[in-house]
């Protein structure tokens, strides 16, 4: 209820009513609800403009959270990049240079993405530099694995490959040292048995009783396994990746054509057959259909004592047995 207000009259010498006018108590509404109005304008913008709403603190928490993550993500894509760039290293230093393969170049590992902008549509919000950034580490990275996994694949194939090769080159000798009982003849000019005359050995000459084993010096494919002019009873395996072996003079047969032995597998016995003047194993090895000198072939079962004293028996100048 509105308080009545009074007013002391001096000419009636007696308090009034204090009467308002209508017109000032409209005026009066109106500047209170202005004022009331401009006031909630004013709390309205504060509000709106530097006191969160329970939504927008969420949205705040979670812009914050996404912003830790991505930090976190780029930490480890850092930490994954320097893991592969270790593993490039050894790809180029070790791996390839023991295969003997092409280096790959840094252009090809490092390769980025030309053409269009492929991240325009991550632009736009408050964080697109952080999220651009790493998207783009994680592009490189998935380019530099990529290239890493193919270079790996090549490198497994080379591997495969040198295995092969290491098992197929003739690399023991193709009879026992507690078989020998000497080695006739080397590689070189010899004078003949039979011809009487100097001539060029294209082998190693191996004197064992007749019977002794005879065995692959690597694996491979037999080709030939029959009497033929000169060496009698021959065998001949090819190895693969150039390599071919004869073993000539053999008493028996213990292998065929077509047949695949292995390194160490027995494949005939020593014999006299053919133009030979005693019991032996003529030895020969070819590298793309030239002969080449078969010492240098036995390390894969000779000490170096061993080694050293074969060399010294195959360079001497003694008549070959064929």
């Amino acid at each position: 209820m509105a308080k009545v207000k009074y007013y002391y009259d001096s000419e009636t010498l007696a308090y009034r009513k204090v009467e308002r006018k209508k017109g000032r108590t409209i005026t009066f509404s109106l500047l209170f609800l202005s004022a009331a109005a401009l006031f909630g304008f004013f709390s309205y913008v504060l509000a709106a403009n530097y006191i969160d709403s329970p939504k927008e603190k969420a949205l705040i928490r979670e812009n914050e959270n996404l912003k830790l993550n991505y930090n976190y993500l780029n930490k480890r894509v850092d930490l994954a990049e320097q893991v592969m760039q270790n593993i490039a290293d050894r790809d180029e230093n070790i791996y390839r240079v023991h295969f003997e393969a092409n280096p790959v170049s840094e252009a090809q590992r490092k390769a980025g993405f030309g053409g269009v902008n492929r991240y325009k549509n991550l632009e736009g919000s408050n964080n697109s530099e952080l999220i651009i950034a790493s998207t783009k580490k994680i592009d490189r990275l998935t380019k530099e694995i990529e290239v890493q996994s193919r270079s790996l694949d090549e490198i497994e194939t080379l591997a495969k490959e040198k295995i092969k090769l290491l098992e197929a080159i003739p690399a023991i000798q193709p009879v026992q040292n507690k078989d020998l009982k000497r080695v006739a003849s080397g590689y070189g000019m010899r004078m003949h048995p039979i011809h009487k005359r100097r001539k060029m050995h294209y082998g190693m000459d191996f004197t064992a009783k007749t019977g002794t084993p005879i065995y692959a010096t690597g694996n491979g494919k037999v080709i030939k396994a029959s009497r033929a002019s000169g060496f009698g009873k021959v065998v001949y395996i090819d190895h693969g990746f150039g390599y071919v072996t004869k073993y000539g003079h053999m008493s028996k047969f213990n292998t065929k054509k077509g047949r695949k032995v292995k390194r160490g597998d027995i494949i005939g016995y020593v014999g006299n057959t053919g133009l030979s003047s005693g019991p032996h194993l003529h030895y020969e090895v070819h590298k793309n259909g030239r002969p080449i000198n078969p010492v240098n072939f036995y390390h894969g079962d000779l000490t170096p004592e061993e080694y050293e004293i074969m060399l010294e028996k195959a360079s001497q100048e003694n008549q070959s047995l064929d």
